[in-house]
């Protein structure tokens, strides 16, 4: 701030300055004692006030700053004689934006420029708080203003950048943008152009109306030259002209720049397609996703004839070998992949040659097999071959790798290639088990190997191989996958934890045994593991993936609390903070990041995560506080009853949705959070897809959230409608405040069973039918939670309503009751009695179990308390003066003893997972790793671990890796597999056990009505 002092509001810099550093300093008991002795000689400063809230704010007095700023706020209204300067604004405008009144702010600047006009500061503040706002209209006309007041070209290029974002962010129409070309034009015919930006930014209006001839023509004029890097101006007029459809200009130019730049890969492509009069590149470019760039290169087939065909692809081979002469020794990969792409070509087009195709592969593998990117870069060339030319390709490159370099560090990337190339065509999948296991021997036994090759690296540098042990892991957990033999699993934890022991900064290390340990429903320990990769900023957005939907069905709320917070506080963040990033784009005159910088920020306010995170926030306060059924109307009343979300749930069927994570970073098993390959058997496939159907992802998200989303309202009408139910006599006229409850949660049933694929009454049917055992759970499918859900608030209903079973009086009271108790017991009893010792079987019925007792039986336990809370007369509600429902106490007993049942069943089986002997289960893992000298099955792996640690010369590794393989430790290993284990499940036990109790209360509350 030191830039504006001076007098603000008539007062001195000299009384100001301490105030500001005491601020700065943190030292908020300071400024707040000095700023008041200021107010008391200025007790009719607005900026003396302003300063205040500013402090109050700082120190968290949210409340007291908003009132100190609105009696500012009033003083500049009310009292001409005070002055009003951006300083005072701009001050109050921080304190209004932090406390989210941005529309405050707003209305003191523009009753601040209507006062004083032609204030160029006061108008750019206003600006500002356009920005902020995402007003774009406003910016415009604001913009225009000071355009015509001062005639800046900035002003103009202000004016121009909003109209654009009225077109591309908001509803303006495309003839805005002739507008925008015709203020341009103006403002160049008086006094021409003189950034860079500005000509960019006139180019870009000009290629949106596709007025391309007239864009060449301004880059070919005097304009032109304000492009001072020629390779830059050259590449936008290859575009125009490739856009224009001139394609033999285009290509002319791409030429050019390839011979300035002949590492360009993006620039050969744009050549390539213009030979070739391929436009597929300029029609993607506007649907390019940022966050996940496109894998392949689209292209199109044309008619082209097959001479001129020919004809243009020669030209293009022998522009390439004019290329890889001119450079000669220069280590280059784009023109050695600018031959296998014209062989692509060729092939695509009918006219190609595997065996050219091949060769063209072999030579680039023997100049850039040894790098980590080689199968990266050759992915896409390998989609024309077959299933057969790949494997011979295989062969091919492995003859080859013989005679290269012997450079250890070549020779040990170049066998890594190997490997990676067998994982790309899908080879490993085709091996017998014994050619897999001999591959991850191998792998370890290479990382072994060579680890002296690091032995001078600092522990946070990546070492030389480290790629081999998480291939290694791939085969192990493929392994498991076909022979169900519990050991490759725990050898590839093995494997990784090995690997971190060595260096435990290894990201793909840590995310692998992430969901390994999920996979085992060791969450405690994955969660740890999530934590140690440090994850910040944006890497909220695009890494949650990996622990979020595992999380939320734990029982680890303190955790999943602690990521949900940290998450929503980086996207609240971002988003309050990414209209400061803008109008910094505006201030540097970077117009091009000003559009950029608001399509990101829209793209992350659509994130289905960042929805989904905002529903799960509060549904897992309600879990939090179901125990009590006064805490849970607490926070229900802190959700506005529920009243939004339901909101939510009506709009999320016209919400656009993005996808931002980072999928490629999942393991191959599970490609995307809803898939997980090793839970069915093995699939014999040659290729296990990384699938990453949006469309199928988006109809899933938008089905949970809608659901979910009905969660909070339901729940409070449930409550509300049971604390009428054991009353006789409702008043007459029928007016209570409670007379509309029944029909909406009606509307919300139906709501709800459609979502499920049923009509109301169909729903009931199904509900009732697996309840009595006419029908099995297979009904609910995979929507067993949100069925049970459905029974539970059906009950509620039926509570007033008596619709259930009506015909049959008080059976049919009955018949709802009985039907909540009987899902839950039936279920739980099934799975209890099946479910597998856990230390080895994969985390699938406990989020289930975990599910039932934090949502159905909490949300039921809720609507006896209701009922009873109603009924007793030391609740808080007033005495009631009708006579008590005995045969609705009698359910409630019953209900209460049922859900006593199931949870003593849940709560004797998890007691006897975590009384298991530890011993017991370190016995059962160490042991599926003895291989008893054979040369197959598990252990393998494990033993030439074992072996290189009690072998390994200290002074060829070094100290830092020669004392980390000392403090390796398997057993420690499983005993923290154990642990993680029986964290989760006495998570668990407190949840049953706190839930148990408060029935046990409700128990002896019924018995006293």
């Amino acid at each position: 701030m030191a830039s504006k002092f001076g007098l603000a509001g008539g007062i001195p810099e000299r009384r100001v300055r301490p105030i500001w550093d005491a601020i700065d300093s943190r030292q908020f008991k300071t400024a707040l004692k000095l700023v008041t002795g200021l107010l008391s000689k200025y007790p009719n400063s607005p900026y003396c006030l302003a300063l205040k809230a500013l402090v109050l704010d700082r120190m968290g007095k949210s409340d007291e700053a908003l009132s100190v700023c609105l009696n500012a706020k009033e003083l500049l209204h009310s009292n001409d004689s005070v002055l009003m300067d951006d300083l005072t604004l701009s001050t109050l405008q921080i304190v209004f934006q932090r406390l989210d009144h941005l529309e405050m702010a707003t209305s003191c600047y523009e009753y601040a420029c209507g006062k004083i006009s032609n204030n160029l500061e006061l108008m750019m503040g206003l600006f500002n708080c356009y920005v902020r706002e995402y007003s774009f209209v406003k910016q415009q006309q604001t913009a225009i203003k000071m355009y015509k007041l001062v005639g800046e070209e900035r002003f103009l290029l202000w004016a121009v950048c909003s109209i654009q974002l009225q077109v591309f962010c908001g509803n303006g129409s495309e003839k805005l943008l002739a507008l925008a070309e015709g203020l341009i034009k103006k403002h160049v015919a008086s006094h021409s152009l003189h950034e860079p930006e500005a000509l960019m930014v006139y180019v870009s209006i000009l290629e949106q109306q596709a007025k391309y001839g007239d864009a060449l023509e301004i880059l070919s004029g005097k304009l032109g030259s304000l492009l001072m890097i020629e390779v830059d101006k050259l590449r936008i007029q290859g575009r125009l002209h490739a856009r224009a459809g001139d394609y033999t200009a285009a290509a002319s130019i791409f030429q050019k720049i390839l011979e300035l730049c002949p590492d360009d890969w993006d620039c050969f492509l744009h050549y390539l397609g213009c030979l070739l009069e391929d436009d597929s590149n300029w029609c993607n470019m506007a649907n390019t996703d940022p966050f996940h760039p496109p894998k392949f290169i689209e292209c199109k087939i044309l008619n082209l004839g097959d001479e001129v065909f020919d004809s243009r692809m020669s030209n293009a081979s022998d522009f390439v070998q004019k290329l890889l002469e001119n450079i000669g020794d220069n280590f280059l990969r784009s023109p050695y992949l600018a031959n296998i792409e014209i062989e692509r070509r060729r092939h695509l087009h009918g006219k190609g040659d595997a065996e050219k195709l091949m060769e063209s592969l072999v030579q680039y593998f023997l100049r850039c097999g040894h790098l980590a990117c080689f199968t990266y870069d050759v992915e896409m060339f390998l989609e024309v071959l077959t299933p057969d030319k790949k494997a011979q390709l295989l062969g091919k490159l492995k003859e080859s790798s013989h005679s290269i370099s012997a450079v250890p560090t070549k020779v040990l990337g170049q066998s890594i290639t190997l490997f990676k190339f067998q994982e790309l065509i899908g080879n490993t999948f085709k091996l017998p088990v014994g050619e897999l296991e001999g591959s991850a021997l191998q792998m370890v036994e290479m990382y072994c190997q060579n680890l002296p090759l690091s032995k001078d690296l600092d522990s946070q540098e990546s070492m030389h191989g480290e790629e081999l042990l998480s291939m290694a892991c791939n085969a192990l957990i493929q392994l498991f996958w076909r022979t169900r033999n519990f050991g490759y699993y725990f050898e590839a934890i093995m494997v990784l934890e090995f690997g971190l022991t060595i260096r435990k900064y290894v990201w793909e290390y840590k995310i692998l045994l992430l969901h390994l340990y999920s996979h085992l429903g060791a969450l405690s320990l994955a969660y740890e593991w999530f934590r140690s990769l440090d994850v910040k900023n944006i890497l909220m957005e695009t890494v949650s993936h990996h622990i979020l939907p595992q999380m939320l069905v734990s029982p680890l709320w303190a955790d999943l609390n602690n990521l949900l917070k940290d998450y929503l506080k980086f996207m609240d963040d971002h988003l309050r903070e990414s209209a400061d990033l803008t109008f910094l784009a505006y201030r540097h005159r970077n117009y091009s990041k000003v559009i950029e910088f608001i399509q990101f920020k829209e793209r992350l306010q659509q994130s289905n995560q960042y929805l989904v995170a905002k529903v799960e926030g509060p549904i897992l306060q309600l879990k939090q506080n179901a125990d009590t059924i006064d805490d849970e109307e607490t926070v229900l009343e802190s959700l506005k009853c529920g009243v939004h979300f339901v909101e939510l749930s009506n709009e999320i069927g016209s919400k656009s949705l993005t996808f931002n994570e980072d999928l490629q970073s999942r393991p191959w098993w599970t490609p995307t959070a809803e898939r997980n390959y090793l839970l069915g058997p093995f699939e014999g496939v040659s290729y296990c897809p990384k699938e990453n159907s949006v469309k199928e992802r988006e109809a899933n998200v938008r089905r949970v959230i809608e659901r979910k989303s009905l969660l909070p309202r339901m729940i409070y009408l449930s409550i509300q409608n049971a604390s009428t139910s054991l009353k006789e006599n409702l008043e007459a006229n029928g007016t209570t405040s409670g007379s509309k409850v029944p029909s909406e949660l009606k509307g919300l049933l139906e709501r709800y069973a459609k979502m499920l694929g049923f009509t109301l009454n169909d729903a009931i049917e199904a509900v009732l039918g697996v309840s009595s055992g006419l029908k099995s759970f297979e009904v609910f499918g995979a929507d067993l939670i949100d069925w049970i859900n459905f029974s539970v608030f059906l009950n509620a209903w039926n509570l007033s309503s008596h619709e259930i079973g009506q015909a049959n009086g008080d059976a049919g009271l009955s018949l709802a009751w009985h039907c909540v108790d009987s899902l839950l017991e039936k279920y739980v009893s099934e799975k209890v009695s099946s479910m597998e010792t856990l230390i080895s079987s994969p985390w699938v019925d406990v989020p289930l179990l975990v599910q039932l007792v934090t949502e159905p039986l909490a949300w039921h336990a809720l609507v006896i308390q209701s009922c009873t809370r109603s009924s007793h007369p030391s609740g808080k509600k007033k005495k009631k003066t009708g006579v008590v429902d005995h045969s609705s106490l009698s359910h409630m007993r019953d209900s209460v003893q049922s859900l006593c049942n199931t949870l003593e069943k849940v709560m004797k089986w998890l007691r006897e997972q975590i009384n298991r002997p530890e011993d017991e289960s370190l016995d059962t893992l160490l042991s599926s790793l003895q291989n008893k000298g054979q040369n197959e099955g598990p252990g393998q792996v494990f033993h030439i671990l074992e072996t290189y640690i009690s072998s390994v010369d200290d002074t060829e590794v070094g100290d830092r890796i020669s004392r980390a393989l000392k403090s390796w430790s398997p057993p420690d290993v499983a005993r923290k597999l154990i642990t993680g284990k029986c964290t989760v499940l006495s998570e668990f036990l407190r949840i049953c056990g706190s839930k148990l109790k408060v029935l046990q209360t409700l128990k002896q509350q019924i018995a006293q009505v």
